[in-house]
């Protein structure tokens, strides 16, 4: 690296640890810590869930399946879209009646105190899961930079989060999301100008890619088994956002930080927009860097862009995109610390003890942080070790991850609204159920070869029909408990 793009870097750096210590002026409470005060504008709001959502994975491994496939991986952030405007609809109202902290504390009311623990507790495993794969895609980059270890670049990252995030809290975390967002997608649209420049420019790029058939959008098949097909990958991603932004910490965290319903509403929908948008800019840069020659068989998948960015961008600007991936992945993290450190303190440590002084829990939360911080740097460690000598892209292996509780969370929530005869133990045992299935059914290819070849045909599900899956099973199994289980009213 020159010494331009070290000089980048750095100031980067340091511009996102002042944003912390300059937000962490004047917190007294756990709502100014992980709400916000409840006072930010929605265009923050919106281009902070962009940054988060997507993050480092999407910038490192969207390209890689630009270059190693086509551009039917977009029928996943319409299908996004769509259940957002679902979310809008129906479930964001419910969020904005009385002081809610977090997204599971509706439950409390529907279902009692042990449904909303449980639940949370599905929430922390799905995110602490989702976010080590995050963490460790946007060590990647690093270790290229620096010529470190990438289990070096985790913590070193890790590291550097941490303190922001202890100080900022969601502030912080918000604003460096505006700055990061601003900054890869500027790297993005660069980096597709230079690659297509390479083979001539946009005209002769787009030929190559249609005449080897990679700009088709639509794969009308009706498959099981293929992740991008119209109908599942449509569904799976309605179903997934609909999960994702109306059932996880992470966004409900932020939506809730807005100042009216309005305002948050403004701010899912418009996420969707720009999700689409900025999936197709990394695929279709992905689709330059093969036009270019640049993605050999060879190369990893989750090193295709970084390797382009390292070779082909100049002094400053490889810099400068290489911190946006950075701060990517900090965003990322910072976000998941942040919401982990939430939710734990609210729904589960205060539900417990019954503390409700503010700024008790707020030194409860700072310290929940600190303890998320290193536990999401050693989980990004284990995955690092998991995923060595595999080409599965960092963002399908993360969506995967997550769509294994989201139907979970999504389940429930439907639950909560199909009359008073289900109750808080139907819900915690269908969860449990639904759970185990579904665990099985992402390691099923595994377990096939261990030795179960009956479920050899369940590994074939593709990804995108996950949270169908476990939504259908979670209602399904809830149901019928209500009908052979009489539990008391209480519980």
């Amino acid at each position: 690296m020159t010494p331009i793009d070290l000089a980048v870097v750095v100031a980067y750096f340091v511009g996102t640890l002042g944003i912390g210590f300059w937000m962490s002026r004047g917190q007294k409470s756990t709502s100014d810590y992980f709400l916000g005060a409840r006072n930010l504008p929605a265009w923050t709001i919106m281009l902070s869930i962009v940054a988060t959502e997507t993050s480092a994975v999407t910038v490192i491994s969207t390209p890689a399946i630009g270059a190693r496939g086509d551009l039917t991986f977009l029928i996943l952030p319409i299908g996004y879209l769509i259940g957002r405007i679902a979310v809008a609809t129906w479930l964001l109202p419910g969020y904005f009646t009385g002081e809610q902290e977090t997204a599971y504390a509706r439950f409390e009311s529907r279902f009692g105190g042990n449904t909303r623990r449980t639940l949370s507790l599905v929430f922390l495993v799905t995110r602490f899961l989702g976010d080590g794969v995050r963490i460790f895609a946007g060590a990647i980059p690093l270790a290229l930079l620096t010529n470190w270890s990438v289990p070096a670049a985790i913590v070193a990252m890790g590291v550097l989060t941490i303190i922001y995030t202890y100080f900022g809290g969601i502030k912080a975390v918000i604003w460096a999301d505006v700055v990061q967002l601003a900054v890869y997608i500027a790297g993005g649209v660069a980096a597709l100008w230079i690659a297509a420049g390479l083979v001539g420019g946009f005209g002769p790029m787009l030929a190559m890619a249609q005449e080897a058939d990679k700009l088709r959008i639509f794969d009308w098949r009706f498959s099981l088994t293929v992740p991008y097909a119209f109908v599942g990958g449509l569904i799976g991603g309605a179903m997934l956002s609909a999960a994702s932004h109306g059932t996880d910490h992470l966004i409900v965290q932020r939506l809730l930080a807005t100042r009216s319903l309005r305002d948050a509403r403004i701010a899912l929908i418009g996420s969707g927009v720009l999700v689409i948008a900025q999936f197709l800019l990394f695929l279709l840069v992905g689709t330059a860097i093969w036009a270019a020659q640049l993605a050999p068989e060879s190369t990893p998948s989750n090193e295709i862009f970084g390797r382009f960015v390292l070779g082909y961008l100049p002094q400053g600007l490889a810099g400068l995109v290489i911190a946006g991936i950075l701060a990517a992945a900090m965003s990322t993290m910072s976000s998941s610390i942040n919401a982990l450190a939430s939710s734990l303190t609210h729904d589960i440590y205060a539900t417990w003890t019954g503390e409700r002084d503010p700024a008790k829990l707020l030194k409860v939360g700072r310290l929940v942080s600190l303890a998320w911080g290193t536990l999401l740097v050693l989980a990004a460690l284990g995955f690092y070790r998991l995923t060595t000598g595999s080409d599965t892209p960092a963002v399908v292996l993360a969506l995967s991850i997550a769509s294994v509780t989201y139907g979970v969370l999504l389940g429930a929530y439907l639950l909560s609204g199909m009359g008073e005869r289900i109750r808080g133990a139907h819900v915690i045992a269908a969860a449990c159920i639904t759970m185990a299935f579904m665990v099985v059914t992402v390691f099923a290819k595994r377990i096939a070869v261990a030795g179960v070849p009956a479920l050899a045909s369940l590994g074939e599900l593709a990804w995108p029909w996950y949270v169908p899956l476990g939504t259908s099973i979670m209602i399904v199994t809830a149901l019928i408990a209500s009908r052979v289980i009489r539990v008391p009213v209480s519980q």
